[in-house]
C-alpha cells in the first residue's frame, strides 16, 4: 500500500499580492495606516446602514487594483508545486482571485474572507458578478439594488464585523491539524480566527515556516521564519518542497 503524500498548507495573506500592485491594509503602509476612516467602507454595519458609504465603497471597489492584476512569482510558484504532484491546499485571506488566475484549481483554494470578483444580494443571497454591477456603477447607479429582489448589494468578502463562513473554516482547521508543512505568508498573523490556524498547525507536528517582513506573534513558534521578499523567497522555499 502506498503512503499518503505529505500535505502542504499554505496561508497566504495581503502581502503575497503586493507584488501584483494590490496594497496591503494592515502593513506600516497599508491602507488603514493612511486613511483610518476607510477602514468604514468594509464594515458591515456602516455598509448597511448608510448608503452613501455603500457609495463610497462602490467607487472604491471600482478603482481597485484587482481588476488589473496579474500573478505573481509568488501565485506560480504555488501552482508550480502542485503540478509536481505535490499536496497542496492555500487556505487564503485575500479576496482577489490570484491563485486561481495563476492556475491553481478551485478545490485547491480556501478563501477564508470571500472574493471580491462576485456579488451577493443580502436580503435573497443571487449571486452575480462584481463586473456586472460594476458595469451599472459605470452607467449612473451608485448604489445599485438586486436586480431580484431589490435588496442592498455587496461583494462576496467578509466585511468587519461579519464571521466567517463556518464550513470554510472547519475545513481550513482540518487542513492545519492534518498537514506535514504549514507556511504563513505575507501575513501579519493578526487577525483571528484565521492566524490561528498557525499555532494549530504547530501544536499538531506540522513544520510550521513564517515567510513575512514583519514580526509576528507566532515567530517563536516557527521552525524558521523568513524576512526577505516574498517574491524571491517563496519560489525558492517551494522548489526544495517540490
Amino acid at each position: 500500500m502506498s503512503q499518503p503524500r505529505p500535505l502542504v498548507a499554505i496561508l497566504s495573506g495581503a502581502g503575497v499580492s503586493t507584488d501584483s500592485g494590490i496594497p496591503d491594509y494592515r502593513g506600516p503602509n497599508g491602507l488603514w495606516q493612511r486613511d483610518p476612516d476607510a477602514e468604514k467602507l468594509v464594515t458591515y454595519d456602516y455598509y448597511m446602514r448608510d448608503p452613501d458609504i455603500r457609495r463610497r465603497s462602490w467607487l472604491m471597489r471600482a478603482e481597485h487594483p484587482t481588476w488589473h492584476a496579474e500573478p505573481n512569482a509568488a501565485h506560480r510558484a504555488v501552482t508550480a508545486l502542485a503540478a509536481t504532484g505535490a499536496a497542496v491546499r492555500v487556505i487564503t485571506q485575500n479576496v482577489d482571485g490570484l491563485h486561481q488566475l495563476a492556475g491553481l484549481p478551485d478545490r485547491k483554494v480556501l478563501e477564508l474572507h470571500g472574493n471580491a470578483r462576485a456579488v451577493v444580494c443580502t436580503a435573497c443571497a443571487d449571486r452575480t458578478t462584481t463586473e456586472q454591477a460594476l458595469d451599472r456603477i459605470a452607467a449612473g447607479q451608485d448604489d445599485p439594488a438586486c436586480l431580484r429582489c431589490g435588496g442592498i448589494l455587496k461583494t462576496a468578502t467578509v466585511m468587519f464585523g461579519q464571521a466567517l463562513d463556518p464550513e470554510v473554516l472547519g475545513h481550513a482547521m482540518a487542513i492545519a491539524r492534518a498537514c506535514t508543512v504549514f507556511i504563513a505568508v505575507g501575513t501579519s498573523l493578526q487577525v483571528q480566527p484565521a492566524a490561528s490556524l498557525a499555532g494549530v498547525a504547530a501544536e499538531h507536528g506540522a513544520r510550521l515556516i513564517i515567510v513575512n517582513a514583519e514580526p509576528t506573534p507566532y515567530d517563536d513558534l516557527a521552525d524558521e521564519v523568513i524576512r526577505t521578499p516574498i517574491g524571491t523567497a517563496l519560489p525558492a522555499l517551494l522548489a526544495t518542497l517540490g
